[in-house]
């Protein structure tokens, strides 16, 4: 399992995390693949959840997901996965991460820490929806 990602997307992935400080931001991953997954593009999102719940929570409406699905499509992609911030906390699922978690997706999740990203990681629900896999993030220069 590995997720492959050019440099400048994972930056504007950390940048969004970093605007929407200090709540969590979020979005689609759109690319390719199985196992091995390639970002191609990201579909940055507002977080929809209410107000005084945003700076632990993210929301993605489902209109949102059908402009993802057909963005990815028009592009020859998929919806591979969703990347969101945990401000001022561990970029590690949480339990409530776990609890709405899609099979099969790749979830980046970026530590904003004061404001400022410290670093992403990526995740995969476990078929027994026990737990997340981490998977290997593997950077590649921008072209």
């Amino acid at each position: 399992m590995m997720l492959v990602v050019e440099h400048d997307l994972l930056g504007r992935i950390q940048e969004h995390g970093e605007q929407a400080y200090p709540e969590e931001g979020a979005g689609f991953l759109l690319g390719t693949g199985d196992q091995d997954r390639k970002v191609m593009a990201i579909l940055p999102l507002r977080n929809a959840r209410d107000e005084g719940a945003r700076q632990n929570r993210y929301l993605i409406e489902s209109e949102d997901y059908l402009r993802a699905e057909l963005e990815a499509e028009k592009r020859a992609m998929d919806v591979i996965g969703v990347f969101h911030s945990h401000p001022d906390h561990p970029n590690r699922p949480s339990d409530y991460d776990r609890e709405w978690a899609q099979p099969n997706f790749s979830y980046v999740i970026t530590s904003i820490q004061s404001g400022k990203a410290s670093g992403s990681k990526s995740w995969r629900l476990a078929e027994d929806r026990a737990r997340f896999l981490e998977e290997e993030i593997r950077i590649e220069q921008t072209q």
